[in-house]
């Protein structure tokens, strides 16, 4: 019998150093690929292209087939918790996501949570079908909104906004915002625990909005709704490793860490990397956090800063990746030089 490969990404989200340093980049997939942008135009609309598992699949594949990276993230969206949900999502060109808000007091419970799976079930079918087309070493990641950032567009409505009505919610109407993200953490428990079954072999949770919230604040709708989110999943009997990024969260970032249980941290592109080593568990991997404005630059001074933060992490479980996504403008040669310098990087 042949020996099953290494998957180096999933061996470092499991607490081993591996050398050399897996990567990934969040959005890999997307429209700084023009074989993605043919591919956008098959689909009626966004939410066509996230459910229709033909076109999911493909665009998840993309990276992987261009330029080798060591994980795969699911091709969704952080919203489609919500269209199931039944909160009328859709997506405007030039203006983003739109969403049917919910009034202070209202839940996100009105839909049972079975039907909540049932509805995202395309989802599952791409996970299950990437998961047969991907060479063998590479790990498949599935991912959801945490429960703060999906809650602050189901009350914002929008992307786009200053936060200021969400953030409200948190000091006016603690009680409330509560049974909210309560709603939240179980419907996405559910989600992300289907797409565990389905193939997925490592679970991502984006706050997206965890920045410029008061101590008092960020444990109430950061830290703990994702306790709760990280507890139910291992509830349901999922296993897979959780990456938790709660993007902005500063000096706030090792009790996230600390108490919500996750496997790992994303790092933002703010991210300071000598308090990250001091202030975080010597063993906790951590992904990040090139700064995609560099990415977007390339040439040696981008090399130079990749090489820094390989550097400084070269003690700890590390994946190369970025503070945030891919953007649209970024040339295809800087992304395959980025891939190669952290090929070719050896610690000293």
């Amino acid at each position: 019998m042949a020996p099953v490969p290494e998957k180096p990404l999933l061996n470092v989200l499991n607490g081993k150093r591996q050398d050399p340093i897996p990567l990934w980049m969040m959005r890999q997939a997307g429209r700084h690929l023009p074989e993605y942008m043919e591919l956008r135009g098959r689909a009626k609309n966004f939410l066509d292209f996230c459910y229709t598992p033909s076109l999911a699949v493909e665009a998840t594949l993309q990276p992987i087939e261009r330029y080798g990276m060591d994980g795969a993230i699911l091709f969704a969206d952080i919203l489609l918790i919500l269209d199931a949900l039944g909160r009328g999502v859709r997506f405007e060109k030039g203006v983003g996501p739109i969403v049917e808000t919910v009034e202070t007091g209202g839940r996100l419970n009105e839909v049972p949570v079975q039907t909540v799976v049932e509805r995202l079930s395309p989802v599952y079918e791409t996970v299950s079908r990437v998961k047969s087309r991907l060479p063998a070493e590479t790990t498949l990641i599935g991912f959801a909104g945490a429960p703060w950032t999906v809650a602050l567009y189901a009350i914002e409505g929008r992307g786009g906004t200053d936060k200021s009505t969400a953030r409200l919610w948190a000091h006016q109407h603690p009680a409330e915002l509560d049974l909210l993200l309560d709603d939240l953490v179980e419907a996405t428990a559910h989600y992300m625990a289907a797409q565990a079954e389905a193939g997925a072999e490592a679970l991502m949770m984006f706050d997206s909005w965890a920045e410029g919230l008061p101590n008092d604040i960020f444990e109430q709708i950061i830290i703990r709704p994702n306790q709760k989110l990280v507890k139910r999943l291992r509830e349901l009997g999922v296993t897979v490793p959780l990456i938790g990024f709660p993007r902005g969260a500063g000096v706030q970032l090792p009790a996230f860490a600390e108490q919500t249980g996750v496997s790992a941290v994303g790092l933002d592109t703010a991210a300071l990397p000598s308090f990250v080593n001091r202030e975080l568990p010597s063993g906790m991997p951590v992904q990040g956090h090139l700064d995609p404005l560099l990415l977007m630059t390339g040439g040696d001074a981008m090399e130079r800063r990749i090489i820094e933060l390989l550097e400084a992490y070269k003690d700890r479980p590390h994946i190369f990746n970025l503070g945030h996504g891919v953007l649209p403008q970024t040339p295809i040669p800087n992304v395959e030089r980025a891939v190669r310098t952290v090929r070719n990087w050896k610690a000293s």
